[in-house]
């Protein structure tokens, strides 16, 4: 008996010695902070730009996705003095030599409206029989001013019409790999263990652990 409760006693002081570790993720999205916080181990909180005070445009002036998300990072890690991440995923059509890609935010206009989007990649695919593309996020990690990158990949085609109505941005277009339904019709307890962002956070998550010890 006496064995069970030194372990309990040990299982205890391993969690108040846990350190809390509060971080920046360069966005406002709520989707987005959702799928990472999901994936985050206890003890880590994800501080939106709202929380911090941060209301102006992040920079995005590269033609990258690397360079992108490294911009909003060092940006935000700069200016409010804060260990930051950002991030920034491009979905990349095959025959369309890799479009959108890096402007997959705002593929049909400035004013980054998901169903434009979704309405010109479909216009921009017809008559074209490849259909396979993949969704390619990046986080860059602005840590005690050392830089980290992590990266996520999934590979998938697009659907010949929207389905689902879960997540956001391409979705309902977007059917990964191995599955017959859209990342809007799978959910987000599937999308969240399999999508490019979920590759990418799991990297980032268990980087973030070894900080708690």
């Amino acid at each position: 008996m006496s064995d069970i409760w030194s372990e309990i006693a040990n299982l205890f002081l391993t969690f108040v010695r846990m350190k809390t570790v509060q971080i920046c993720f360069a966005t406002n999205n709520t989707h987005k902070l959702e799928e990472v916080q999901a994936v985050l181990p206890a003890g880590i909180k994800i501080l939106s730009l709202k929380d911090i005070g941060c209301s102006e445009e992040l920079p995005e002036t590269q033609r990258t996705i690397e360079g992108n998300a490294l911009e909003k990072a060092a940006y935000v890690s700069g200016k409010y003095g804060i260990n930051c991440f950002a991030d920034d995923t491009g979905l990349e059509v095959m025959a369309l030599d890799g479009e959108p890609g890096v402007d997959t935010a705002h593929y049909a206009g400035p004013e980054r409206d998901a169903q434009k989007n979704m309405d010109l990649l479909m216009k921009n695919l017809e008559g074209k029989s490849d259909r396979s593309a993949r969704f390619k996020t990046v986080f860059s990690l602005i840590w005690e001013g050392e830089m980290y990158s992590f990266e996520g990949v999934v590979r998938g085609k697009i659907a010949l019409e929207k389905k689902g109505v879960e997540g956001f941005g391409y979705d309902p277009l977007f059917i990964p790999e191995g599955y017959e339904q859209t990342f809007a019709e799978l959910g987000a307890e599937v999308k969240n263990k399999l999508s490019h962002r979920a590759l990418a956070s799991r990297q980032l998550a268990s980087f973030l652990k070894k900080t708690q010890n």
